[in-house]
């Protein structure tokens, strides 16, 4: 990805590089967040649910302005081709597409890096900011 930026670590050494300054960098469950909850057992319907409307509204702006778009689903790899074709036939542009996720719920991401989280509770529309408790590791 062209966008990212260098960084250096406190003795000088490359670190993981940055996009730039003002660039979000979305992760996106497909179902139950963009669509209706289709669960994999149920593959048939993985065709015929459609969108919600905020959703792709949303993710459309998104795209516009220069965010990074990656979808990461429980759906699983046999299933790749029928959620591209999804993506597709639906006119969502994204830039990746991660299969495979742990099923479950419960998820906490643990990573060098900043990680916002959060939960989709009806509306996909633009976010706002809101102070929470969250957990983090001792000091």
């Amino acid at each position: 990805m062209e966008n990212l930026r260098p960084v250096l670590d406190a003795e000088g050494a490359n670190a993981s590089p940055q996009l730039p300054d003002g660039v979000k960098n979305y992760l996106i469950d497909i179902d139950g967040t963009i669509t209706e909850d289709v669960p994999n057992e149920e593959p048939e319907r993985m065709v015929t649910c459609e969108p919600f409307p905020y959703a792709l509204e949303t993710m459309r702006k998104w795209y516009e302005e220069g965010h990074i778009l990656t979808f990461f689903t429980s759906r699983t790899e046999e299933h790749r081709d029928v959620t591209e074709a999804w993506l597709e036939k639906h006119g969502i542009k994204y830039h990746g597409l991660l299969m495979c996720k742990p099923r479950g719920g419960n998820y906490h991401w643990i990573d060098n890096h900043i990680v916002r989280a959060t939960r989709f509770e009806g509306k996909f529309t633009d976010m706002v900011r809101e102070v929470k408790t969250v957990e983090v590791f001792e000091s």
